[in-house]
């Protein structure tokens, strides 16, 4: 219960990708980790703890071994989730209502949305002075709603329903002469509203997280993927003891939309930041070649469960279920990274860590999309597995998880973080 709380903690004070990459780097700060700028020179030691933002919305974390690297053992997750982004140019009204125009962001379920109490949370970038700066905020609390149409206007509501991004999903925002957005977030950040500049604003939705269930088996939470995996992937990593690798976090950004940006997995973030790594503490390019080849990847993403009312949507074999352990992804197609060896190796980790293992794969007739892994190895060639938690209504905006499974996703993470791995022709010893 603790470490849920911790949890649904962590989430609710992260209502936008900016806000989990900075309770995040607050975390590592408090752990004793040291920030390093991308534009300034690094200096790095033997045993150094450090971590690198890009964005202010993805964020990588490492270790220095004691001696020169032997090798990479990485993770990946992600900061952000499916929601509604506000327009640079919002507002609008009509008949005494004002609303607030917005966009999908990611592939979402939009029914759950309507009639839920909505907050608004991301970044402002302002003028201070002669300087353009950009600050977090969150308004937390209920300041607009996406009503539904009465089923009197909507006969067939109940029979199937297609939402119309123009029409069916502004957010009701007020009553016409309220102050309106940028005017509350000038107020909750203590400027003045005609010195901000531009933003990267979110609905998100104001129901809290909790525990649930007969015996308290199930959690529900916003943003579960991918939350649930950055914190499980986060504690790991604060609690592993020595390895001989160099030891990495990595969260990135932008993978429900592909990831293509200058934060996301397919860009350059992570392979710049190893590269500088490995070359500030005296290596070559050799060297970060021969660590690469010895590198191993944690590809954690959340993973559907067995639904209790479509069964048949499942694969027949592979049915994961909530708190039935971490679940190993498959795909022929190579959409997932997993492999034989790759399974194997993460297999005895969650082993030797008392975590049960489930698998995963499509529906032979559904096909799935891309992994932060299968993204990441077209930059870095290295092992790879994809794991997740099984959960119910991925992309919805509460979704549900097992109450154990975090639990089991921080004990493997500590003994994967834990271990080091050596690569020989003859296999991979741990």
């Amino acid at each position: 219960m603790d470490l849920n709380e911790r949890l649904l903690s962590f989430i609710s004070r992260s209502p936008t990708a900016f806000h989990a990459v900075e309770n995040t780097a607050r975390a590592l700060a408090d752990a004793g980790f040291e920030e390093l700028i991308e534009t300034q020179d690094w200096s790095l030691a033997p045993g150094a703890r450090c971590f690198v933002r890009r964005n202010a919305s993805s964020l990588i974390a490492f270790r220095v071994p004691r001696q020169a690297p032997t090798g990479f053992l990485l993770s990946a997750t992600h900061s952000d989730s499916p929601c509604f982004k506000l327009k640079e140019s919002a507002v609008f009204s009509s008949d005494g209502y004002v609303k607030l125009g917005v966009e999908k962001y990611g592939g979402m379920l939009c029914a759950p949305w309507l009639d839920r109490p909505l907050s608004l949370a991301g970044r402002v970038t302002l003028r201070e002075g002669s300087t353009i700066v950009s600050r977090l905020a969150d308004l937390a609390r209920p300041v607009a709603l996406i009503p539904n149409l009465a089923i009197h206007m909507d006969r067939s509501a109940n029979e199937g329903k297609s939402y119309d991004m123009r029409t069916d999903m502004p957010a009701l925002f007020s009553l016409a002469g309220a102050k309106g957005p940028e005017a509350l977030v000038a107020e909750a950040l203590g400027v003045k509203e005609e010195d901000i500049l531009s933003k990267d604003l979110f609905l998100y939705p104001c129901t809290p997280g909790t525990v649930w269930g007969a015996e308290n088996e199930f959690i529900s939470s916003p943003r579960l993927d991918d939350l649930q995996c950055v914190f499980g992937c986060l504690q790991g990593f604060l609690e592993a003891g020595d390895s001989s690798c160099l030891t990495a976090l990595c969260i990135f950004d932008n993978e429900e939309v592909g990831s293509s940006s200058k934060q996301g997995a397919d860009s350059s973030f992570l392979t710049d930041v190893l590269r500088r790594v490995c070359f500030a503490l005296g290596m070559d390019e050799s060297g970060y070649l021969r660590c690469a080849a010895n590198g191993f990847m944690v590809s954690a993403d959340n993973a559907h469960a067995v639904h209790p009312n479509h069964p048949d949507q499942a694969d027949r074999c592979e049915r994961p279920v909530p708190n039935g352990g971490i679940v190993i992804k498959y795909n022929a197609n190579a959409r997932y990274t997993t492999d034989s060896v790759s399974a194997a190796v993460f297999s005895e980790i969650c082993r030797a860590a008392g975590v049960p293992v489930q698998r995963y794969s499509n529906r032979a007739d559904k096909p799935g999309g891309s992994t932060l892994g299968s993204i990441s190895l077209t930059h870095l060639s290295l092992e790879c597995v994809d794991i997740g938690l099984a959960q119910l209504a991925m992309h919805s905006c509460y979704e549900t998880a097992g109450a154990k499974d975090t639990e089991y996703l921080v004990r493997a993470m500590r003994e994967f973080y834990s271990r080091s791995p050596r690569k020989t022709p003859a296999g991979i010893s741990l």
